[in-house]
């Protein structure tokens, strides 16, 4: 069985519809990296796999269960704009979710369980890279540094899921490519499941072990917000481990008329060829 699978999710915004009959089935530890034009529903979905937007048809199951219809513990998120508590230091920031789970009212621990939040909170500033910067506010630290504090912040409570909604876009190539090295280490410790969100395809395909493209298959030249977008291609990438991925292989297919993903089942596994039908 499928550790997450999506079934006919549609999603519609007042008669505007955004998403049309998203199926998808994943395996847990997967990376799956996501590309697409603007607004095309990429980031939607990121909000319905969270849990913080419904479908309007359709539903998503985890292990089996419907899920939850507010974001919990199991999925972590981070957004291009660094979602960081600018009042509090990167040590801070780190223990405030250990702080709010053990005292709901006043947000702050004491004592021994004090002591056990800051120990779990060094440890992902190491993990990171920020054991150096411990006591800089976010207005101190660089956008590479910044984002990385969000990803530990996503980290602490060891989610099962983590959705990243273009973590590294704003990023100078340098740091990113920095950025992009650490994630694949996370993936590769934690296990956890990856969805990634992004506009830049070379990194779609160093990145995932899987890539999936959003994009209309219907078009009306007089009325373009008429149909909404679904999985165009499913793309199972060679090899278990991201680096190891054709860095630009395929991309010529990718803008090729006529074309749309397999059968919605599962594409495969990242050993086989990319397989693909023509539209109806």
């Amino acid at each position: 069985m499928s550790f997450l699978k999506a079934h006919r999710i549609s999603v519609t915004y007042g008669d505007a519809p955004i998403l049309e009959r998203v199926d998808l089935s994943v395996e847990e530890g997967a990376l799956v990296t996501i590309v697409g034009a603007s607004g095309c529903g990429k980031s939607t979905f990121l909000r319905i796999l969270l849990g913080q937007e419904r479908p309007t048809a359709g539903e998503i199951r985890v292990d089996g269960k419907v899920l939850a219809k507010e974001p919990d513990e199991g999925r972590g998120i981070v957004f291009q704009r660094y979602s960081v508590f600018p009042h509090l230091s990167v040590l801070g920031n780190l223990m405030l979710p250990a702080e709010i789970e053990g005292s709901k009212v006043l947000a702050r621990l004491f004592g021994a369980r004090r002591r056990a939040a800051r120990e779990t909170a060094e440890a992902m500033m190491a993990k990171i890279g920020l054991a150096h910067a411990a006591d800089r506010y976010p207005a101190q630290l660089s956008g590479g540094m910044q984002q990385r504090l969000a990803i530990g912040q996503a980290l602490l409570k060891r989610p099962r899921i983590l959705l990243l909604d273009e973590p590294f876009g704003a990023l100078d190539p340098g740091t990113r490519r920095d950025m992009q090295e650490m994630l694949i280490d996370l993936w590769r410790e934690t296990g956890m499941t990856v969805f990634m969100v992004t506009h830049d395809i070379q990194e779609a395909f160093h990145l995932g072990t899987r890539l999936l493209v959003f994009d209309k298959i219907r078009h009306d030249p007089q009325f373009p917000a008429a149909y909404g977008a679904t999985i165009t291609y499913d793309i199972p990438l060679r090899g278990a481990q991201p680096r190891d991925a054709p860095d630009i292989a395929g991309l010529a297919a990718l803008s090729a008329p006529g074309f749309a993903r397999p059968a919605a089942s599962g594409a495969g596994t990242p050993d086989t060829e990319q397989t693909r039908r023509p539209i109806p």
